[in-house]
């Protein structure tokens, strides 16, 4: 197992590991100058090896859920390893967080410096048609930005949908809770989904509900509200659809903690981003510093395409065909307020 530092001249620093290209460290200052890792995870490499809830990892081929573990691609069916609930999720049983990618060190010119991190997935893996060639590249710069860019290609028809599953506590990563943090999502609309968070198909207005996060706002204000889709997750886990029309980069949400002022961006080319408030951590994980990582005392931001695309036309499509290059990127750029 490979570990990569990557370092920028203002001494933010993360680091990545080659086994499921997980992110395991994100260290940034707060509005006093004092530096702390942002992300829960753990202190050992070899932890990641062992069952967690996806900190920091790529996930993939498809990220999210697919309903039933089932879709149908050209005429035909696919069934895919299911691993919640009797759906298919993050990839299925060894998806791509529980492999080993070949890490790459690189100092892109005048952006800081870099890993790039490849996997081949052979035809059938988890049930998936084609052989997949997945690249992930993490670019640290002098911006103080993370920037994941994700490409793969195929040579067959498939679907595709990668993204990186950080958990985030800009306060005392992980410690305490985040429901004092302000979240703002450039979205007004989500999708909401059944008991098993599989979509049902609609795309709801997110106005006069809990789901607003139009405007800045704490993400404890609403959480306990009467609300369905509360009750489904527990809180929130739900795929907003962003306000953009193109592939273009563009904000999809901020988040603040007045207590230490660290501010995050989150730029994405990706029409979706899921919003998760780590209603199934319970202490049962023992995480970095000894730390049993507590009911929402980390949030995950997943720029996505939505869950189930393949079994809703009316979805953005995630197929991948031979001759195209699946491409998207995502950016976590830290500033202090």
């Amino acid at each position: 197992m490979d570990l990569y530092t990557l370092t920028n001249t203002n001494g933010v620093e993360a680091r990545v590991i080659n086994y499921g290209a997980h992110l395991v460290s994100l260290k940034v200052p707060d509005r006093n100058g004092r530096f702390a890792d942002v992300l829960l995870g753990f202190d050992r490499r070899e932890d990641y090896e062992q069952p967690n809830p996806y900190f920091g990892a790529i996930v993939g081929r498809y990220a999210n859920r697919i309903a039933g573990g089932r879709f149908t691609l050209n005429g035909i069916n696919y069934q895919l390893a299911t691993n919640d609930r009797g759906n298919h999720l993050h990839g299925g049983i060894r998806g791509f967080d529980k492999v080993f990618w070949q890490g790459q060190p690189s100092e892109p010119a005048g952006r800081g410096s870099g890993v790039t991190l490849t996997y081949l997935s052979q035809d059938g893996e988890e049930g998936y048609p084609g052989t997949l060639k997945a690249k992930v590249t993490y670019v640290l710069n002098d911006k103080n930005e993370l920037e994941i860019r994700y490409q793969a290609t195929t040579d067959q028809p498939t679907i595709i949908n990668l993204t990186n599953h950080a958990y985030f506590n800009l306060a005392d990563g992980g410690q305490g809770t985040i429901v004092d943090h302000v979240l703002m999502i450039a979205g007004s609309r989500f999708t909401p989904t059944d008991k098993a968070s599989i979509p049902t198909g609609e795309i709801a207005s997110v106005h006069g509900t809990p789901f607003d996060f139009t405007k800045p706002t704490p993400i404890g204000a609403r959480i306990q509200e009467d609300n369905e889709q509360l009750a489904y997750g527990r809180g929130y886990d739900q795929n907003w659809v962003l306000d953009k029309i193109s592939h273009e980069l563009s904000l999809a949400a901020t988040v603040h903690d007045p207590a230490s002022g660290r501010f995050m961006e989150v730029l994405t080319t990706q029409p979706g981003i899921q919003f998760y408030s780590g209603n199934q951590l319970d202490g049962s994980v023992l995480g970095k510093h000894g730390i049993a990582y507590q009911f929402r005392s980390g949030l995950c931001l997943e720029t996505q395409h939505f869950p189930d695309s393949p079994n809703q036309p009316s979805f953005p499509s995630t197929v991948l065909n031979p001759g195209s290059t699946y491409t998207q990127t995502t950016v976590y750029r830290f500033s202090v307020r």
